[in-house]
């Protein structure tokens, strides 16, 4: 690339800062001052001074940043005032990679702790793509920035949030139960700044429009979102919605002797281009895991529980996870068990890796079931009041995450270089991150 050496200047609400164009190609072509450039990094039109009607004290800083990769904020500069203008040049990535170092769940580091505004016990913690989070909250889902400063919440006027999913940084989709006698429920698509609704999916069925309870969500890299839908007459399934369209293009219908639309968790599979859909205990007597290919509407992979002959509790599976990488699935127990299922062989076994022993603290007087997430070649798992994480082949503990009050942890996730752990009790939720890498 052809980077011109000529000097530029600006004058930002009065003040006149020269830099090169050099250091402007750091901010990249998506941001302010690559708009200002041609292809070749060449200043266009030949203006001698460019004015700027911003904070001139912000300005240096992000200046500062694309020169030298650091970022030192002066006191005087409020946390909220720079993020603003951080926004308006389109650098809110570079202030965050600048701020924390890249995600490394055996250096994370509790950075924040928030205490909710409704009463009562959180169902679901959401990452989103630049560093904020959504909880939801009854019929309530409340939305974070970057800065964890809370936007105006959702309210769906006490229809039950199930689950909840960040399509980009401005889009959230919730998914609810549906109300007898109200023809309502289903899914929704808000923003995540006003709460506004902008428009609702629709679930068709035999060429009617029905109302439904959707569940579990998922999303595809080619737009689409897949969530697993209860009907009145025979809508048991998962659906899928185009993301940008909002129409129905695809449902699976629930076959006769298993379940996907009371799945519990959703998972895309990139690798196989499948649908991962699990249904677990204690939402059913059994557990059921399946891989849907919906090119041709065929489950090509399922597992479950039923005539196991380890029936016992401590056997049942609270949450899976697919591994693509190994041709498996990760699954874990109340005790934080963990157990692999080779997608390999169709309906084989479980090959469980006894970590209970390990557990030595009191379990609290509310346990929460254990929750799994794989984040760039770690495993992690939730227990109690813990995190633990996993790395390796074979999947050795590495370290575990704790706080010391708040109560079990109910949910947790990990988005925009930050994990996300909701508790149980006084509706509180922690932010982990890991610290910038020391300066040699």
């Amino acid at each position: 690339m052809g980077i011109s050496k000529d000097r530029i200047k600006f004058n930002v609400g009065g003040r006149l800062f020269e830099t090169t164009a050099t250091t402007l190609a750091n901010a990249g072509r998506d941001s302010f001052f690559g708009a200002l450039f041609d292809d070749g990094w060449n200043l266009s039109p030949q203006d001698s001074v460019i004015f700027v009607d911003r904070n001139s004290d912000c300005f240096a800083v992000l200046l500062d940043l694309l020169r030298t990769g650091d970022l030192n904020v002066p006191a005087n500069i409020p946390e909220r005032l720079l993020h603003r203008e951080a926004s308006f040049y389109c650098l809110l990535d570079h202030v965050r990679s600048a701020r924390w170092g890249p995600f490394d769940g055996n250096r994370l580091r509790l950075s924040d702790s928030v205490k909710g505004t409704s009463p009562g016990d959180g169902t679901a913690i959401r990452a989103g793509p630049d560093g904020g989070c959504c909880v939801a909250h009854g019929s309530v889902v409340h939305v974070y920035d970057w800065m964890l400063e809370e936007h105006s919440p959702i309210n769906l006027d006490y229809q039950r949030v199930n689950d909840v999913g960040w399509i980009d940084s401005d889009n959230i989709v919730l998914s609810a139960c549906e109300r007898l006698g109200r023809g309502d429920g289903g899914m929704g698509l808000f923003s995540s700044s006003s709460g506004d609704l902008r428009y609702k999916f629709q679930v068709s069925h035999e060429n009617q429009v029905k109302s439904y309870t959707a569940g579990a969500l998922s999303f595809s890299p080619d737009y689409e979102i897949f969530a697993s839908c209860k009907g009145r007459s025979n809508e048991y399934g998962i659906g899928v919605w185009d993301q940008i369209t909002g129409k129905q293009t695809d449902f699976f219908y629930e076959s006769p002797g298993w379940s996907l639309g009371d799945a519990d968790k959703l998972q895309w599979l990139n690798g196989k281009s499948c649908l991962l859909v699990a249904t677990l205990f204690p939402r059913k007597d059994n557990c059921y895991i399946s891989l849907l290919d919906f090119r041709d509407k065929n489950m090509v992979w399922s597992w479950s529980d039923i005539g196991s002959p380890m029936a016992i509790d401590e056997k049942r599976v609270r949450d899976a996870i697919a591994m693509e990488d190994s041709n498996s699935i990760c699954v874990v127990n109340e005790f934080e068990d963990l157990g692999f299922i080779d997608l390999r062989m169709y309906g084989g076994s479980v090959r469980w890796s006894s970590r209970s022993k390990l557990m030595k603290s009191k379990m609290p007087d509310e346990p929460c079931y254990p929750k799994l997430a794989l984040h760039e070649g770690q495993l992690f798992s939730s227990m109690n009041d813990s995190i633990s994480v996993f790395c390796g082949p074979d999947w050795v503990l590495t370290s575990r995450l704790r706080r010391s009050y708040g109560g079990s942890i109910c949910d947790f996730s990990i988005g925009g270089d930050r994990l996300f752990a909701l508790h149980s009790e006084e509706n509180v939720f922690d932010v982990w991150e890991t610290p910038p890498p020391p300066i040699i």
